[in-house]
């Protein structure tokens, strides 16, 4: 688990994941990345949207994340974009999400990117349950509403 006092560079976000997923707990991640990968990470490269991580044996990877080709490396060594990455957590973590996953019926989702205040790649994941149509329309509407009172609570200050 990440401890909130850690600074850290966050590289990309996942904004759909909240609106397609009721996130329920979170889990800090490692990612096994070539060299190529971290500098194309450092320039920002990279798309969470579509990415989801899945249990294979005892090891959890990330699959469908798009991590750009580095443009000012070697044109012999081409790498993948979307190439599955194995993820580094401790046993027990796992066995927790695989147990999560397995139960619930929950979906393993990347939120966001971002270095470490040591300079490692790392990963946040969201264990979620998948929004239906009606619960995504009434975050809708706790959102508009939200919004029409900060902005009617704005219009009384000025006064």
């Amino acid at each position: 688990m990440k401890t909130e006092n850690t600074p850290m560079k966050s590289i990309s976000q996942n904004r759909r994941a909240s609106f397609r997923y009721e996130i329920t707990e979170t889990f800090e991640a490692g990612i096994v990345l070539t060299g190529p990968e971290v500098k194309s990470l450092r320039a920002g490269q990279v798309q969470l949207q579509d990415g989801f991580a899945r249990v294979d044996g005892n090891e959890i990877y990330l699959w469908n994340v798009h991590i750009s080709p580095y443009r000012q490396g070697s044109l012999h060594v081409a790498q993948e974009p979307t190439r599955r990455r194995k993820l580094l957590l401790h046993k027990n973590e796992i066995k927790r999400i695989m147990g999560k996953l397995t139960l619930r019926g929950l979906t393993l989702v990347p939120l966001e990117m971002f270095f470490s205040k040591s300079g490692y790649a790392k990963v946040k994941l969201g264990l979620g349950k998948g929004k239906t149509g009606p619960d995504r329309r009434e975050d809708l509407k706790r959102k508009d509403l939200k919004r029409e009172l900060r902005r009617d609570f704005k219009g009384h200050q000025k006064i």
